[in-house]
């Protein structure tokens, strides 16, 4: 066939084509209507032009254009078309006109009926014809927008949907499924199911296809594993249906893939919530439980009861009571009724007497209300603590005797210690007179005995000096127990105003060294004033003896803030110390420093040391040979309320 013939046939198949797929009501009732009219007057002067209108086959024309009127208009079109031809050809196609133009009547009615009987066929046949291609039409888009759905939801569900056939063998997949195993869509199509099946899950698999092949099944569901293509397993729930062809024999199956892995990765949290919970719950002795308020019924949660050694998974409220030692019900019923009330949480401790053993529960619980407020369930835990609280009566038997025997041993330390005290006073109180009658003894044998030789009187010297150091002695450990003994009596003390006070004291007795000394000024403590001045007196005197032979000597009063606390420091730029001897510097009679180098007995550090000690503080020392020295000294901090003269 040439181009040419292939062309024209194509366009005539496709005349054809819109003429079948003509629809006369896609256009509105006055179009197809006035078409008609126009289609029946054109072939009435075409009928006119063409031949004598008094010729024969007066209707043949008219006929054609009723046909194309219901090709265009439908029926009604059609039928419009006749009756205005046949008053056409009846008044209006021969001269004169309107008047009718057959002569014979009866000729006249029967070729009109004919004709309008025939026109009637042609019309309804074409009008047939339409309705016909209508509903053909109809059931062709019905069937294309079917298939679309079908094809949507297929590709475009939630879940994995596939088609297999009886071997296994996929025939269909949607993109769902694809990205739920990891392989694209040709991929799938040259596998079979078991090719993506864990290994542990394709017997089962097969086992219920071959029930549903075998008739026992038309439908099956089950949970099972794919494999990704990544090598991980997916869990799914499979549900299959076998599909049969006409004569009902198995033709094949549609599989619904729903992917449940987060589903099974929260059943698997849970179980492991569920394991730590219980270990956790022996672990502590706790157990959980519910009560039903409106029935006052209790139930034990996991058997946690056995926990507990209660006897029963499930109690009632009577039975709970009987439970409860007999000194704590009262209390126990009205904590509880008070908790239903939402008068006040319940978290309470009681004993129990479970087997003839008394053991103690401690229990808390939440209540669940309505929306009126009333308690309808209760949820809480139960702890033994049985173990914790013997341990805390046996603490607080062990504490009330401890504090005891810390009284008593209180007590007699300081009973030793006043009587060690008062035996010290009184022997250095004693020895004072022996010291007396020892140096009027040598004074006296020096006097009475001009003539004693040189070596006689270096003897007598000697006695004379070492009645003296030994008094100097005395009088030490005199005040080191007078420091030691009666009340502390706190007032504020103007600190600064007294070391200024005991410096230019130091400075009047000793005019003729120059020794520079600064002061803090606003320095307030809260102590006992005369123990105070005494610190401070013994710590300057220390600072001035040591800076004897420094040229530019350097005294420095003042306080510092250090580990969260005030510390008041004496400083100066003397002798100073080795801090490896630091343990022997507050020892009463300990010295650093050799006779002839500094005079002193070595008693003022240590009564310094008493002093703040007394007063609940410490004392520290930081020095360096030839570098000086800083004592500093904390002092309680001053108590809020505290009235006193100020020195």
């Amino acid at each position: 066939m040439s181009p040419l013939s292939r062309s024209a046939t194509a366009a005539t198949h496709g005349l054809w084509r819109r003429l079948l797929d003509w629809q006369p009501q896609a256009h509105s009732a006055w179009q197809r209507h006035g078409m008609a009219i126009v289609l029946t007057l054109l072939a009435a002067w075409l009928r006119i032009e063409l031949a004598p209108a008094e010729s024969g086959g007066r209707f043949i024309t008219l006929s054609l254009a009723a046909a194309l009127s219901a090709l265009y208009g439908g029926f009604a079109a059609g039928m419009l078309s006749t009756l205005l031809g046949m008053v056409l050809v009846n008044f209006f196609l021969v001269k004169p006109y309107l008047s009718l133009a057959f002569d014979n009547p009866v000729e006249a009615f029967w070729l009109n009926a004919w004709h309008l009987l025939t026109q009637l066929v042609v019309v309804g046949a074409i009008w047939l014809m339409q309705q016909q291609n209508q509903r053909l039409r109809d059931a062709n888009l019905l069937a294309q927008t079917s298939q679309q759905r079908f094809l949507d939801t297929f590709e475009h569900a939630a879940a994995g949907i596939t088609h297999v056939d009886r071997s296994g063998r996929l025939m269909r997949v949607n993109q769902t499924f694809c990205q739920l195993v990891g392989y694209r869509e040709d991929e799938l199509l040259q596998l079979s199911f078991q090719a993506i099946t864990h290994p542990d899950d394709i017997a089962p698999d097969i086992a219920l296809l071959e029930r549903a092949l075998a008739g026992e099944l038309s439908a099956y569901s089950f949970e099972k594993r794919y494999r990704h293509k990544d090598g991980h397993p997916v869990w799914a729930q499979l549900t299959v249906a076998l599909m049969r062809k006409a004569d009902g024999s198995p033709d094949y199956f549609i599989s619904v893939v729903q992917d449940i892995s987060k589903v099974k990765a929260t059943e698997e949290a849970l179980r492991t919530s569920e394991r730590l919970l219980r270990q956790a719950q022996d672990i502590a002795g706790l157990a959980s439980w519910q009560a039903d308020l409106t029935s006052n019924r209790f139930h034990t949660l996991a058997n946690s009861h056995h926990i507990l050694r209660l006897p029963a998974e499930r109690f009632s409220g009577e039975e709970m009571l009987a439970l409860t030692h007999p000194d704590d019900r009262e209390r126990m019923a009205t904590q509880w009724l008070r908790g239903i009330q939402g008068k006040e949480p319940y978290n309470h401790q009681y004993r129990v007497v479970i087997d003839g053993v008394t053991r103690w529960f401690m229990v808390q619980a939440e209540f669940e209300r309505d929306a009126s407020g009333r308690a309808l369930r209760a949820l809480g835990v139960t702890q033994d603590i049985t173990d914790r609280k013997l341990a805390e009566l046996e603490v607080q038997r062990l504490n009330a005797s401890l504090e005891q025997r810390i009284q008593d041993r209180t007590r007699e330390l300081k009973d030793a210690y006043d009587e060690l005290e008062s035996y010290s006073y009184a022997v250095a109180h004693d020895l004072r007179s022996p010291l007396r009658i020892i140096n009027g003894f040598a004074q006296a044998l020096e006097e009475d005995n001009p003539t004693l030789s040189d070596a006689s009187r270096g003897h007598v010297e000697r006695i004379k000096t070492a009645s003296r150091k030994m008094g100097q002695l005395i009088d030490g450990l005199l005040q080191l127990s007078q420091y030691a003994r009666g009340e502390v009596q706190r007032h504020p003390v103007n600190l600064s105003a007294v070391a200024t006070r005991l410096l230019e004291e130091r400075a009047h007795d000793d005019p003729q060294r120059v020794v520079d000394w600064e002061v803090e000024p606003g320095l307030r403590v809260q102590a006992d004033p005369p123990l105070l001045e005494a610190l401070l007196q013994n710590l300057l005197h220390n600072a001035w003896k040591y800076t004897a032979a420094t040229p530019q000597a350097r005294i420095r009063v003042f306080a510092r803030e250090q580990d969260g606390q005030r510390h008041y420091c004496v400083s100066d730029n003397g002798a100073g110390f080795d801090m490896a001897r630091a343990d022997k510097l507050f020892q009463p009679f300990q010295r650093l420093h050799r006779p002839h180098e500094f005079e002193g007995l070595g008693i003022g550090l240590a009564t310094a040391r008493r002093i703040v000690l007394r007063h609940g503080g410490s004392l520290q020392a930081q020095a360096a040979p030839g570098e000086g020295a800083t004592f500093c000294f904390t002092l309680p901090a001053e108590p809020e309320g505290t009235a006193g003269p100020s020195s």
